[in-house]
């Protein structure tokens, strides 16, 4: 056996040191030093020395390019957070025209992480083709085509996976929300029968969130309602979430930005992002695809940009991107600063040319103050949804488990506390910088989609564009839970749901108007 064969098998069994050993031999005494040190960087990212890893596998790069080795040091890139240069050698990778499967799909994954969820589906669909029966594969070719409004090629992937693997609790879930459900055509029987096979928390979580989705599809709104109480109870215990957590980080911003320091340094001149900005299912997609669709305006996604600047430049240790001492060490930072560290982080998903982009990730809200100095001509728009469906949206929808902007999502009263403190957040924002940020109601958006529509392009800069109506027919891709709704005209399907739950979401409805939150 070669060394690079016994480097390889090393690796795979997870024998790291061993793995090294040869690499590091092939690295120094062999013609085939680009492997040798390619694999002496797969084993450092094995072990979770992803910094250390990159500079090997440059090393081998620098030796004579190749399309796996390019592909790993995009995805590692990714990792680290440079997205500019792990775009770079993805493409660099994709134009090699690599044989192998695994190289094909991480250049997949790396350009669906950089939100290019259309290129992603052609390495994608290249390494199923390679290795048909691997099923993370193919599940990545399924996203990638709900993503990009191939909904049926999507549909008979998941199904391809399901025939091999019937308990495939991500596949049931997102089989669940890629379109709508009926009483006629649905799949909660054979959910409930891998429920009931469900060895793991996290594979029980998200066949519950599924059966709890399709359940109120059809008009069970008990049921749905006892699925997802179950699976988030379990989930907040699981995490030990306590909303003193997020309480802290809204403390922190209140406390930077409440008083009136006076004037500012001078932020940076440019005009343009625009951030449509609100609590998660309260029409941000809808906006960004109206926006969107504008001839002047390209999607750029949910991007980091804003939270990885701001942690960037503070200095602090901690390993969270947002906590009270980053948000206090900000304070420090030049504004202008923030703005051209954010424009090039956001500089590397923009892909059209167009002169306008939105930013569309949701707890930007947090970061309004930071916006309004670093970026004085940037545009913000935050969209308000009735409190109680807010909540319920928030509720029965599983965002990412694992991150922790989300983590007040698994209790009905914490979710409620949570949107009481950006209610307070925003009356804050409005008080310190007034009209800078247009609050758009979803309701009326629903009620009156012209009007809304002509208010939100003159708020932002824009010439009236009549697409902008017809935003539903905008082929860009869409990687939120709200994909398929905004497929469809505007409608007001979503209008009054947690209605269907009245008796359950009392307490919130109570304590909300307690806390003097209009609820109606």
């Amino acid at each position: 056996m070669t060394l690079e064969a016994q480097a390889r098998a090393a690796l795979k069994r997870g024998d790291l040191s061993a793995a090294a050993a040869a690499a590091r031999t092939l690295a120094l005494d062999s013609p085939e030093r680009s492997a040798g040190f390619f694999l002496l960087g797969m084993a450092a990212a094995e072990a979770g020395q992803v910094a250390k890893a990159v500079p090997l596998i440059e090393a081998a790069v620098e030796r004579g390019p190749q399309a796996e080795h390019l592909a790993q040091l995009a995805r590692l890139l990714i990792l680290l957070r440079r997205d500019g240069e792990a775009a770079e050698a993805a493409r660099e990778a994709l134009a090699l025209s690599p044989t192998d499967a695994l190289t094909l799909d991480t250049i997949g994954c790396v350009l669906a992480r950089l939100g290019d969820h259309e290129a992603s589906v052609v390495p994608f669909a290249a390494a199923v083709a390679i290795e048909p029966g691997n099923p993370d594969f193919r599940y990545n070719l399924a996203a990638a085509s709900g993503f990009t409004g191939r909904v049926d090629e999507a549909r008979a992937h998941y199904e391809a996976i399901l025939a091999r693997d019937p308990g495939n609790a991500r596949v049931h879930y997102a089989l669940a929300i890629l379109s709508r459900q009926t009483a006629q055509s649905n799949h909660v029987p054979r959910l409930q029968a891998a429920l009931a096979n469900a060895g793991k928390p996290e594979e029980a979580l998200r066949i519950r969130y599924a059966l709890a989705k399709e359940l109120e599809d059809i008009g069970s709104a008990d049921d749905a309602f006892h699925h997802l109480s179950v699976a988030n109870d379990a989930h907040k215990r699981a995490i030990r979430y306590d909303f003193a957590q997020d309480a802290a980080i809204f403390d922190a911003i209140e406390t930077l930005f409440a008083a009136d320091e006076g004037e500012a340094a001078a932020g940076l001149t440019a005009e343009a992002p625009i951030f449509v900005v609100g609590m998660p299912r309260t029409g941000t997609t809808l906006v960004d695809r109206i926006l969107s669709s504008h001839r002047d305006v390209e999607a750029a996604g949910e991007l980091q940009a804003m939270p990885l600047a701001v942690k960037q430049l503070s200095g602090t240790p901690s390993r969270t991107v947002i906590d009270p001492a980053t948000i206090a060490a900000s304070a420090g930072i030049e504004p202008a600063a923030i703005g051209e560290a954010y424009l090039a982080r956001a500089g590397h998903h923009r892909r059209s040319g167009k002169t306008r982009f939105t930013d569309k990730l949701p707890a930007n809200f947090l970061y309004i103050g930071h916006i309004a100095r670093a970026l004085p001509d940037a545009r913000i728009v935050c969209l308000r949804r009735n409190p109680m469906d807010t909540v319920w949206s928030n509720y029965k929808n599983l965002f990412a488990s694992q991150s922790a902007y989300y983590a007040y999502s698994y209790d009905l009263m914490d979710t409620a506390r949570y949107y009481a403190r950006f209610d307070r957040l925003m009356a804050l924002w409005e008080s310190r910088w007034p009209g800078r940020v247009l609050q758009v109601s979803y309701e009326a958006l629903v009620a009156d989609q012209e009007a809304q529509t002509r208010r939100l392009l003159a708020h932002c800069g824009l010439a009236w564009d009549e697409a902008c109506l017809s935003f539903h027919e905008n082929r860009a891709a869409v990687a939120t839970p709200s994909a398929a709704q905004v497929r469809r005209p505007i409608n007001a399907d979503g209008i009054g749901k947690w209605r269907s739950h009245e008796v359950a979401l009392e307490p919130v409805r109570a304590w909300l108007q307690g806390q003097g939150v209009a609820v109606e």
